[in-house]
């Protein structure tokens, strides 16, 4: 046998590099290369090319590669002289690298106590190791290390998370060959996990890690799980790998299995926790790591003679076995049952899997399907006995803590896949492995039968029959909602890619078949089903699951499809009136939940997914009246949320309006009825959508028909506010388009009108800020309704509006054609109004310069009434300056009522009413100088001599106004002679 290769191999040159040789050397054991070594010094995982190139010429050319006895068989046929002269010329050839290492075993070789002298004979690399030493493939530990620690570095991006999936898929394929050094490699990357310093520091900061670093930990998990179920593993190699697990689960940052949460899920090996301690709580339990399932997985074994014989043959029957008890090893067919908590059940067959016994994995598989088929059928009859016994007690239950589908060890998702790989695989192409037993020991004699595997089936099943029969079964599996983001999540997650696998199997009759048998044990199987009679009300819910199987059944079996569909709509987490308690048995169902507020993080997403199922309902229901009836009383039963039934609304809008079609009434009653809870149920809560919902509503309404629009104008204080209702429906409903798009006649159209009324006036009690100007538009054509609307104005005007309000409606009259009612509105508005000595860039003052333009344009009468008003309100020399000037201009009047021009002069600065204006204005000037300089600073003064320009124009307007002035000035200089610079400007300009 060969020990050891060495060779050189020449890579060609290419254009930016010259021809490179390498100095290659290989060790062999039994068939493994054990060491590599390669001058080329590339550092990675895998060998690298030199190396395989080497090993491939030795394979392909044997005869050309020089076969050489032990290197120690060559040295002692040397004599002496030999000897010195092979020693001098290996020291001459390489002396660089060897002399110092020549020079210090001569020196122990001379010395008689040396270390050297003490054993006897020498090493010799080329003979290969002793049959007892360890022999694996050479796996270069420093580089895994090195990858790893470089790839978590990376934190996900550059595709690391990707190539850490590779490790794990590069692991497997090693445990699949049987190659030791799987585990030595999973242990290299654990390690670099449990070293990463980002563990410590989202501890610290209590951060969740990122959801795909969270997976490849999930994955590690598993791997740990596979390895220590290795059948065949020696019991010193599993202590260590215990030690090993056991020491990592201790570190303080090692991640928990469910997140950052604790867990309150039961031991691996025991589906629910029994005695005094089973409600303990759960803070007092230590947290379940990742590692937590391996180590408990150390315990298990493979010894049980009845497990050795499900997996070890194809033959494996005894139909003289009768006893029927839950717990009995073979079900009525004689076939053989594996009673075991069902995650770890199909770790063993995962584990099967991994080490390369596919065989023995997919026995172990069909027996585990066999047992929870046999286990539903018990359910379901227990149930049924329990019912009759107890017909008028309310009972619900969890049957399981662990749900299956998101569970850590994802047994449902092992079985399907092994099931499936049995499908894509010849049955005698099967790599069966005769070596299985050998290791575990003769199992003990039982009487059995011999019959071909297939008969462990019903008659027209399959391995795919029976992968889609397992997964629809772990789907439908009522389940607590776990605790946690993550697992929440994962729960989603797991579900929708099972769900995913499914739908790309196309169902024929004899999966139909399966999917109606399972359908009507889900309906029927109380506690075990997720969608059983009654569930508890944090159980996860079935909408994902029940909108897979209402669209494959419903073109077989649309009754059992909507019950099924239906049956999933409810979502009691958020029903106030949900039961809450449990049914003790003493089989399945465990009282171990707190009763707790729960903390659904995945709600959004699971209120999504009811909403989806029931769009897929509705959209299915088309044309059918009682079906969409009861799709209807369903979606306003069990969602809750205003957005999803806005969605709803919409989606039945659209399926009922399709333009291919004539639009369905039925469906756009619906429509409407969903979009009238929609605005009950936002009424009086805020709602960014609100207004659009409104928008959609009437829209709705107009295509459902003229009632509706009546109706809900009728109704309108239970569906919107009086804005809503004034500006957005009864506007749309009096609309030429409305009109024109119902093919309104007069009598139809005068009734809409009236209602649209009723309510316009009824919203402008109510709300008459935000109300009355509208009311007063939908009443223009009615002249009582338009009186009673402008009367509400009135009674509102002293009270509950602001100037603003009063403004705009004041200007809406004047528009009309009421000047006088303006000008009543204006002067109202006036007494809400107060504008400060620098507020002349206010909104509100292009309304007084129109109100006193109005008061002007309608006599001396109106100009003086309004006059003391504005004196009272306006503060702002520079708009009272405005006013003043426009009044000086025209005579009051010149364009009265009606068109008629009035003669007359124009009205004297010194009487009332502008005697008043312009001495407000002075005193205005006055005291806005003085506000002024208190805080001015030198940038403003030109500013500021203009500002007193303006003024000495209106001081200049009274007949003693350049006295005024000048006595102003004056005291300017005085009080402020401290302001020197801008007392030298003031004088430049005014003296």
């Amino acid at each position: 046998m060969c020990f050891h290769l060495s060779g050189t191999v020449t890579e060609p040159a290419i254009q930016s590099e010259p021809e490179t040789v390498c100095n290659v050397a290989i060790s062999f054991d039994r068939c493994k290369i054990t060491s590599v070594t390669c001058s080329c010094g590339n550092k990675d995982i895998f060998y690298c090319a030199h190396v395989v190139a080497l090993s491939l010429y030795r394979i392909r050319k044997p005869d050309q590669v020089k076969l050489h006895l032990p290197i120690s068989e060559t040295l002692f046929q040397m004599n002496r002289d030999q000897l010195q002269k092979f020693v001098q010329y290996l020291i001459t050839v390489h002396h660089t690298e060897v002399l110092p290492t020549a020079q210090k075993l001569a020196d122990e070789i001379l010395s008689q106590n040396s270390e050297i002298n003490q054993v006897h004979g020498a090493p010799d690399p080329t003979a290969g190791a002793s049959i007892d030493d360890e022999n694996c493939w050479h796996l270069d530990e420093e580089q895994v290390q090195e990858q790893v620690k470089l790839f978590l570095s990376q934190g996900g991006y550059h595709g690391s998370g990707k190539q850490l999936n590779l490790l794990f898929a590069k692991v497997r394929e090693m445990l699949k060959m049987r190659d030791s050094n799987g585990a030595r490699m999973l242990t290299l990357i654990t390690e670099q996990f449990m070293a990463d310093p980002r563990l410590s520091l989202w501890r610290q900061q209590g951060t969740a890690m990122t959801d795909k670093y969270r997976q490849l930990w999930d994955e590690l998990g598993a791997l740990w799980m596979c390895i220590v179920l290795n059948p065949h593993c020696k019991l010193e190699q599993k202590a260590s790998w215990l030690k090993q697990l056991k020491k990592w689960n201790g570190v303080d940052v090692c991640p928990w299995e469910d997140g950052n949460h604790g867990s309150e899920l039961p031991n691996l090996t025991n589906a629910l926790p029994q005695g005094a301690n089973a409600n303990q709580d759960s803070s007092n339990r230590p947290h379940r790591t990742v590692f937590t399932r391996a180590i408990e997985a150390c315990d298990l074994h493979w010894q049980d003679s009845h497990l050795q014989h499900i997996i070890s043959s194809d033959l494996y029957t005894n139909y003289c076995y009768h006893d029927d008890t839950e717990n009995s090893l073979f079900d009525s067919h004689g076939w053989p049952l594996w009673h075991e908590h069902v995650p770890t059940a199909c770790a063993r067959v995962d584990a099967l899997r991994s080490h390369g016994y596919p065989r023995e994995a997919l026995r172990l598989a069909i027996a585990i399907v066999n047992t929870l088929r046999r286990q539903q059928q018990k359910e379901l009859e227990m149930f049924r006995t329990q019912k009759k016994e107890l017909p008028h007690k309310s009972i619900t239950s969890i049957t399981n803590l662990e749900g299956w589908v998101g569970h850590p060890l994802d047994p449902v998702g092992t079985l399907f896949s092994s099931l499936m790989e049995a499908c894509r695989i010849d049955d005698e192409s099967f790599p069966g492995f005769s070596d299985f037993t050998e290791s575990l020991g003769q199992c003990k004699s039982l009487e059995y039968q011999r019959l071909p595997a297939h008969k462990f089936l019903e008659e027209g099943e399959s391995y795919l029959t029976l992968a889609v029969e397992v997964a629809l079964i772990g789907l439908g599996q009522q389940r607590i909602m776990p605790d946690g983001l993550y697992t929440q999540e994962k729960v989603c997650r797991n579900e929708e890619q099972l769900i995913s696998k499914l739908q790309e199997i196309e169902l024929d009759d004899t999966l139909v078949k399966i999917f109606r048998k399972q359908a009507v044990f889900l309906l029927e199987a109380g506690p075990y089903s997720g969608l059983g009679e009654i569930i508890h009300r944090e159980s996860v819910p079935m909408h994902t699951f029940a909108k897979y199987l209402f669209t494959s059944l419903l073109p077989h079996d649309a009754e059992l499809a909507y019950k099924i569909a239906l049956r999933a709509m409810r979502l009691l987490v958020l029903e106030s009136t949900a039961p809450t308690g449990d049914l003790t048995r003493p089989h399945h169902i465990a009282s171990v939940v707190p009763n707790r507020y729960p903390r659904w993080f995945t709600l959004s997403h699971i209120e999504s997914q009811q909403c989806e199922l029931a769009s897929t309902m509705l959209t299915a229901a088309k044309g059918d009246v009682r079906r969409l009836e009861t799709v209807l009383e369903s979606i306003q039963k069990n969602i809750h949320s205003s957005s999803h039934i806005f969605k709803l609304a919409q989606d039945a809008f659209k399926i009922a309006t399709l333009m291919d079609s004539l639009p369905d009434i039925t469906l756009l009653k619906v429509s409407l009825e969903l979009g009238l809870q929609v605005m009950r149920m936002t009424l009086s809560t805020l709602n960014w959508r609100r207004r659009e919902m409104v928008r959609w509503l009437v829209t709705c309404a107009t295509e459902v028909g003229v009632y509706a629009l009546d109706s809900i104008m009728q109704s309108w204080f239970t569906l919107f506010t009086p804005t809503e209702a004034t500006s957005i429906v009864a506007t749309t409903v009096m609309s030429n388009s409305t009109i024109v798009r119902l093919h309104l006649d007069c009598h139809q159209q005068e009734k809409l009108a009236s209602s649209a009324r009723t309510l316009a006036l009824q919203c402008a009690m109510k709300d008459p800020q935000n109300c009355a100007l509208s009311a007063l538009t939908l009443c223009e054509k009615d002249h009582i309704a338009f009186e009673t609307a402008y009367q509400i104005v009135l009674d509102a005007a002293t009270t509950g509006m602001s100037y603003t309000q009063l403004f705009t409606i004041a200007r809406y009259m004047e528009h009309r054609g009421y000047p006088m009612r303006a000008y009543k509105l204006a002067t109202l508005a006036m007494t809400h109004l107060n504008l400060s000595y620098n507020q002349d860039t206010h909104p509100a003052i292009n309304d007084v310069l129109w109100a006193c333009a109005l008061s002007h344009s309608l006599g001396k009468n109106e100009l003086a009434a309004i006059i003391p008003l504005v004196v009272k309100s306006v503060k702002c020399a520079t708009v009272l300056s405005d006013i003043l000037r426009r009044c000086t201009l025209t005579t009051p009047g010149m364009v009265g009522l009606h068109g008629r021009r009035n003669s007359g002069k124009l009205m004297s600065l010194d009487k009332a009413p502008l005697r008043q204006l312009l001495d407000a204005t002075i005193g205005a000037y006055i005291n806005t100088t003085h506000s002024r300089l208190t805080h001015i600073s030198p940038r403003h003064y030109s500013e500021f001599i203009e500002f007193l320009s303006k003024a000495r124009e209106t001081f200049l307007m009274a007949h003693d106004g350049h006295i005024q002035f000048t006595q102003f000035i004056d005291n300017l200089k005085q009080i402020y002679k401290g302001k020197k610079k801008l007392m030298m400007l003031v004088r430049e300009r005014f003296g």
